[in-house]
């Protein structure tokens, strides 16, 4: 299915939210996520359903000042 993640057209096979990280390789414990503009809480990531024409959203934390 098709999705944008950050903003970028994105090919994927998976259906939940925790999938997607797997799949793309992003550490879902250093990671906040939006789904169609709305916050997901980390432990949501597994039953978060992703769909075709999802936008999600995948921010790291940073430092400074």
């Amino acid at each position: 299915m098709n999705i944008l993640l950050n903003g970028l057209a994105t090919e994927t096979q998976a259906v939940t939210l925790a999938a997607l990280l797997d799949e793309q390789q992003i550490d879902r414990n250093c990671v906040a996520c939006a789904l169609n503009g709305d916050f997901v809480p980390r432990g949501q990531y597994d039953t978060t359903q992703i769909t075709t024409g999802s936008k999600v959203e995948v921010l790291s934390p940073m430092q400074g000042g």
